[in-house]
């Protein structure tokens, strides 16, 4: 996507590594936060200068995918 021209929403305002989307549920992943970034939301130019706010809350549990949050003007 990045290369077709989209935009990572949320590196538009977080650039730190070990930023997780999903964990497994083997050998306690989710606590050692050893996971991986499955969950984006991908914009192009246009819609990209609407965004205000991209988030990743993986404070919330009940799946091993947490939400991602993305607030437009």
């Amino acid at each position: 996507f990045i290369d077709g021209g989209w935009t990572d929403t949320f590196r538009m305002f977080e650039t730190g590594p070990e930023q997780y989307t999903w964990w497994s549920y083997r050998m306690n992943a989710r606590a050692r936060n050893v996971g991986w970034r499955l969950d984006y939301f991908c914009v192009n130019d246009d819609a990209a200068k609407r965004v205000t706010s991209s988030k990743i809350l993986p404070e919330i549990t009940g799946s091993d995918h947490c939400p991602v949050v993305l607030e437009l003007n």
